[in-house]
């Protein structure tokens, strides 16, 4: 190796980045994506249907439910560790907003109870959908000072 130049040895290292690098099919990605993501909404219409169908629900009390139960779902296989898994293969699919919110603050939550209710559930549960909670109301307030000033006119 000492007496590699440097550019052989730019050429080496650029042939074991290569090798060691995953590759990535975009269309795969995709296709993996649409299908959990479509799983997810699929399983979510299931749920407005059946309690409209079945339970005799108004679309607000079928709404509602199907939300809980979602949530609910998310945060279960969260527990388990089988949403990650299912994160890994289905990529951005499990980003559908419900799911992919409750597992933003389910996992921190599991991983952190070791340290205790206060100073691992209660500082760290929400590390992750924190900045989303943060943006989405500060987002949402600009956007209604926004309306409420373009309606005087």
């Amino acid at each position: 190796m000492e007496n590699l130049s440097s550019e052989e040895k730019k050429k080496q290292y650029e042939a074991y980045v290569n090798q060691v690098t995953p590759k990535h099919s975009l269309p795969m990605n995709m296709l993996k994506a649409f299908l959990v993501g479509g799983s997810i909404c699929t399983l979510g219409q299931g749920i407005l249907h059946l309690g409209t169908e079945r339970f005799g629900l108004d679309d607000t009390e079928a709404g509602t439910w199907c939300s809980l139960l979602l949530v609910f779902l998310s945060v279960l296989l969260t527990g388990f560790h089988l949403y990650a898994k299912i994160a890994k293969f289905g990529g951005a699919g499990t980003l559908v907003p419900i799911t992919g919110f409750a597992n933003s603050v389910a996992a921190p939550a599991i991983e952190y109870q070791k340290e205790g209710q206060v100073f691992g559930i209660g500082c760290k549960i929400f590390t992750i959908a924190g900045p989303v909670i943060l943006y989405g109301i500060g987002s949402s307030a600009l956007l209604g000072l926004i309306y409420y000033i373009y309606g005087l006119f």
